[in-house]
């Protein structure tokens, strides 16, 4: 699997470079500008709830056009930029990562940052302080795994209060040898008060 870039972390760069630039109206300005348009159509595209195959289809229509035109300007500001500056910093930082950044747009299934996923490792990070203060290594595992589980279950829609009953009911009824895939939170299926809100 080839990498995918966030375009939210490249969009801070341009906020640093703006931040530092003395024009209203200056490079990290025109940056931003076209980071902007390519997230207007992502949100265009979730706001529909289209298919895979829908918004890669948009992607190659609206985006394409836009990075194309972004790509351009970027290597011409390269050439007139000080190696030092911020609004360089930038500039260098998105043309390395390009390839990266761009692919996206070839799969429908991709998002255009990774900003779901860091949102959901945030508790483990906080998670992993906390641990340093269990009683035992048994213990901070635990804590490790049931916040994994819980955050499974975020990512599947599906409520964790209601996913543990589930798994309370039907644990004591299944062979300790048995495969436990089928009590994974992506193969259960639990009525409709277990959706996440």
């Amino acid at each position: 699997m080839l990498p995918v870039g966030c375009w939210a972390h490249t969009r801070r760069k341009y906020d640093e470079a703006l931040r530092a630039e003395k024009k209203s109206k200056g490079r990290a300005h025109k940056a931003i500008s076209f980071i902007s348009k390519l997230y207007q159509i992502e949100n265009q595209l979730k706001a529909k709830g289209l298919s895979v195959a829908q918004r890669y289809q948009l992607r190659q229509e609206k985006a394409r056009p836009i990075l194309e035109a972004f790509k351009l300007w970027l290597d011409e500001t390269h050439e007139k930029l000080t190696n030092k500056s911020y609004i360089a910093t930038a500039v260098k930082y998105t043309l390395n990562q390009w390839e990266k950044l761009i692919r996206y747009i070839d799969d429908g299934e991709l998002g255009i940052d990774n900003n779901i996923t860091e949102r959901d490792i945030r508790p483990f990070t906080t998670g992993r302080k906390n641990w340093m203060f269990c009683q035992s290594v048994q213990g901070a595992e635990s804590s490790a795994v049931l916040y994994s589980i819980v955050m499974t279950c975020r990512a599947n829609d599906i409520n964790p209060y209601y996913y543990f009953l589930h798994l309370f009911k039907a644990l004591p009824n299944w062979d300790d040898k048995s495969d436990l895939t089928a009590l994974m939170p992506w193969n259960v299926q639990l009525d409709n008060a277990s959706a996440l809100a």
